[in-house]
């Protein structure tokens, strides 16, 4: 009982972190439109994905109960000025309907590539942040010729690179906690039947209580650039945040030798939720490394 009362004192605080979050954003308001936005239908269900922009593709993978405009309403206008930017809603998420169909990584990771088939986009540059990085990950391991770039925002490819507190913060949840939050509020705004609400949750808290590995050896093998973006206290283990890296081929001497393709940055006072806040310092590094 104690186990559960601490945990959802942790999703207590995450919640009031997401509310003040939304609600920045939400004052700020996205003012771009998509110029183009829509349904497609992968792997037995619909996926629903908004474009702005033109130029090099950039495919935008939110984290979990979030919605495009929750995760990227700041950053969809700067990058769309120069890029062709493809933001997803996952199953269920959003503006996509709910499915019974079971989650898992790899499934979600599929789906991605539906959406590139459908739209015709043969290669991108792909951005995840939370659950989005994860599915980012297993993307590049499925299909490395679909991926030019990688970004990584507070994100592990296994179960194990979150600290036991973010790993152990689900369990014994039940879905009415999740009630009268930002993310309900966001879901509610979007969602083609509200009333999937509570399954919806349901599905997401089993979701995460299965733990997943994409795999040392996986990850090693990826042959695109990748950029870690991770807060300093944002629930990562920074010890398997380090080995990823050195099995990206990072973690070397530069001064020595080539500077690694990959990238890592770990940005100072910044938790999980709060660091997707830090538009400017996000859009820096982008530029930098996508460019």
């Amino acid at each position: 009982m104690k186990k559960v009362f601490n945990g959802y004192n942790v999703l207590k605080r995450v919640l009031i972190i997401a509310g003040l979050f939304f609600t920045v954003f939400q004052s700020k308001g996205q003012q771009l439109k998509p110029a183009d936005s829509g349904y497609a239908p992968v792997n037995g269900i619909k996926v629903y994905y908004e474009v702005y922009g033109e130029g090099k593709p950039l495919v935008l993978l939110h984290g979990a109960f979030y919605t495009i405009e929750m995760n990227w309403a700041q950053l969809i206008p700067e990058l769309s000025k120069t890029r062709k930017v493809i933001a997803i809603e996952m199953q269920g998420h959003g503006h996509t309907p709910y499915s019974d169909r079971k989650l898992d990584i790899a499934t979600l990771a599929s789906d991605v590539e539906g959406v590139m088939n459908f739209l015709k986009v043969d290669s991108a540059d792909v951005a995840g942040y939370s659950m989005g990085g994860s599915i980012a990950y297993q993307l590049a391991v499925n299909s490395p010729k679909r991926v030019r770039k990688l970004v990584i925002i507070s994100s592990t490819y296994k179960t194990s690179g979150w600290l036991p507190v973010i790993n152990g913060a689900f369990k014994g949840f039940k879905p009415e906690f999740f009630n009268n939050t930002p993310l309900k509020a966001a879901y509610d705004a979007v969602a083609p039947d509200k009333t999937k609400w509570t399954k919806f949750v349901e599905q997401m808290i089993a979701f995460a209580g299965v733990p997943f590995d994409v795999g040392d050896a996986n990850i090693a093998k990826i042959t695109s650039p990748v950029l870690i973006i991770s807060g300093d206290n944002d629930g990562l283990d920074k010890v398997e945040l380090a080995k990823t890296y050195q099995l990206l081929g990072g973690g070397v001497a530069a001064d020595l030798g080539p500077m690694p393709k990959s990238h890592l940055a770990v940005v100072p006072s910044q938790g999980h939720v709060s660091l997707m806040m830090q538009t400017n310092t996000i859009l820096g590094y982008l530029d930098g490394f996508l460019k």
